[in-house]
């Protein structure tokens, strides 16, 4: 089964940071969209919430009354987490879909790629929270199917079983029930504070591309995710 991967411990050694690394940056575009949308949450969730460091940056950043939990199934990533834990962030090893919780905000950041029953479980977080948070990576670029090997590497090394455009990412969401309010590209692959020194050449083409028309830049050098707000 998927899960297999996260369960068992070859998602950790595969990912010894389980990406800790990325989570200020992804922390920041979160705060984005809670921002430009005019969001007030009091409660917010984090389902797959890793090792907790994205949870933990937006602690930082948001006032004093706002609550965080974080739901993650995999023995060792909840192990990693409770160093972060305290009086207002709290991490369960749980699945977030037995339990009879919601909350104002829920977050789903790089998560529904892993997911074997995507639209299964998409229809049952609709009713976790008023607002849902999602960010997606897009993995359908022209140079990525011409290439073939980066998509079997995502899969093998991550567990991306599902691979989006802008548009399928959407209808994805749509043909779940889910009303969209809002997105955004975010540029990970011509972001200085994401990419390594290998990738900077490859960024150059992406932001000089992206000055005519991001569309085109996400369809054919990839490099981007989502960032969608949805109820």
């Amino acid at each position: 089964m998927a899960t297999d991967l996260y369960m068992q411990g070859e998602y950790l050694a595969n990912n010894p940071t389980w990406h800790e690394e990325d989570s200020p940056w992804k922390a920041k575009h979160i705060l984005k969209i809670i921002e430009r949308n005019q969001l007030c949450p009091h409660s917010i969730c984090e389902v797959g919430c890793g090792v907790g460091e994205i949870l933990n940056q937006l602690q930082q950043n948001l006032p004093d009354d706002v609550s965080f939990d974080g739901y993650e199934i995999a023995p060792q990533a909840f192990e990693l987490s409770k160093c972060r834990e305290n009086e207002r962030l709290r991490f369960h090893l749980k699945d977030l879909l037995a339990e009879e919780a919601s909350f104002d905000v829920l977050l789903i950041i790089d998560v529904i790629e892993h997911v074997e029953d995507m639209y299964g479980f998409l229809r049952k977080l609709r009713n976790k929270a008023t607002y849902k948070i999602f960010h997606i990576p897009l993995e359908l670029s022209a140079q990525i199917v011409l290439r073939g090997s980066p998509i079997l590497r995502q899969r093998e090394r991550l567990g991306h079983i599902h691979y989006f455009s802008k548009g399928t990412a959407i209808a994805a969401l749509k043909d779940t029930g889910y009303e969209v309010l809002d997105s955004f590209y975010t540029p990970s692959g011509c972001d200085p504070a994401v990419i390594s020194l290998r990738q900077v050449p490859a960024s150059w083409a992406r932001r000089a591309m992206a000055l005519l028309s991001p569309d085109i830049t996400a369809q054919a050098l990839g490099g981007y995710s989502l960032m969608v707000l949805a109820k």
